[in-house]
């Protein structure tokens, strides 16, 4: 007799082919939370062509930092102010159904001994987890926001990032970039100050610096010192002696070609009381080009004000009034190292760098001009 044939013998198998990879959804939301040494802000924003268009927003001072050159511990007040203001941010992120989101911790959590305690501590009562990011990323992400207000024009560029706990300065180098895709080329900085191999031409990181002083901590190194002026200067002279391991510092500069943008409370608080503004507008504040006569102006109006006179003055606000005077002291000392004409104002940072560096990698942004 002969065998039967096995059921389904001589059938062809079916290839299976692995599933083509999700295109992401250029209409998702993306989440970006900056916890700084001051302050917790986050955005939550949609793609847009080259750029995103913000849903929601949130900012609040919460000191964080506050007693941490004293103790080098997070106090227990500071970390309750922050937990609240982050279960806030929770409830905004799960009303929008925001799924691609990047929560990061900066200097405060950095250098207090407890910082990994608190990360836990966040993530057991918000359910958020933050990461702490190192002064590098930190830079990078706030050189790449500031990329839409670079002119085709800079061929050295230096920005600043002035916030609670330090401070980050970039210089880069523009020269063997073509005009027209200086501000795209520093946004390719998102994958870091070392350019991988790439058809594009590149934008040369000359140096960074990370200077451990913030308008918080430069104001807790000089709070015994009654004088007001007195306690100025010497903010400012101290701030430039640790910019003196800076590459560029002793560099002459040509003015022509050279843009330093600036992108803090400060600087967005200076800009504000030089135009006068009562109710803070972002739209006359960012990308504002002031010239360093009109900064050493305000800068002086603030001193003649006095402490009590900054604290009632609607331009200046509740919240930076106790923080202007260290943040005018470092952006003093900035003009006074590089003489420039004028200095670019950016209402951006690093929220912005790090909504820019996940719609990048995801692809969602369009190819064209900012």
């Amino acid at each position: 007799m002969a065998p039967k044939r096995p059921v389904g013998a001589g059938v062809f198998p079916v290839p299976v082919e692995p599933p083509a990879p999700r295109r992401p959804d250029p209409a998702a939301l993306y989440a970006a939370l900056d916890l700084g040494t001051n302050s917790c802000r986050m955005l939550i924003a949609q793609p847009k062509g080259s750029q995103f268009h913000v849903v929601d927003s949130f900012s609040k001072s919460v000191q964080l930092g506050y007693g941490l050159e004293r103790s080098g511990r997070l106090s227990r007040g500071s970390m309750a102010r922050t937990v609240q203001a982050l279960r806030i941010c929770k409830k905004k992120l799960e009303k929008h159904d925001v799924r691609r989101m990047r929560l990061v911790a900066t200097e405060a959590c950095r250098r207090a001994g407890n910082g990994d305690e608190f990360m836990a501590y966040v993530t057991r009562e918000t359910g958020l987890e933050l990461e702490i990011i190192q002064p590098q990323e930190e830079a990078q992400l706030a050189v790449v926001s500031c990329a839409p207000l670079v002119s085709t024009k800079t061929e050295q560029l230096l920005v600043v990032d002035i916030g609670g706990g330090s401070t980050e300065l970039v210089w880069i180098d523009l020269t063997s970039v073509p005009k027209h895709d200086r501000p795209r080329a520093i946004m390719r900085l998102h994958n870091g100050f070392k350019p991988a191999e790439s058809p594009f031409p590149h934008a040369k990181v000359v140096d960074w610096i990370s200077v451990p002083l913030g308008v918080a901590t430069l104001r807790d190194q000089f709070h015994d010192v009654e004088d007001d002026a007195g306690r100025f200067a010497l903010m400012s002279w101290f701030f430039e002696e640790n910019l003196a391991s800076f590459t560029p510092y002793d560099a002459i500069q040509e003015k022509d070609g050279f843009q330093i943008i600036g992108t803090s409370g400060t600087v967005t608080t200076v800009a504000a009381s030089h135009l006068g503004l009562k109710r803070y507008d972002r739209n006359k504040v960012d990308g504002l080009r002031m010239t360093s006569d009109q900064i050493d102006t305000v800068i002086r109006e603030y001193l003649a004000l006095g402490p009590e006179g900054r604290r009632t003055d609607p331009r200046i606000g509740r919240d930076r009034h106790a923080l202007i005077m260290s943040g005018a002291a470092i952006l003093q000392a900035l003009l006074r190292v590089w003489p420039t004409d004028r200095l670019s104002v950016a209402d951006r940072g690093l929220r912005e760098g790090l909504l820019y560096a996940q719609m990048s990698a995801d692809g969602v942004l369009e190819d064209g001009p900012f």
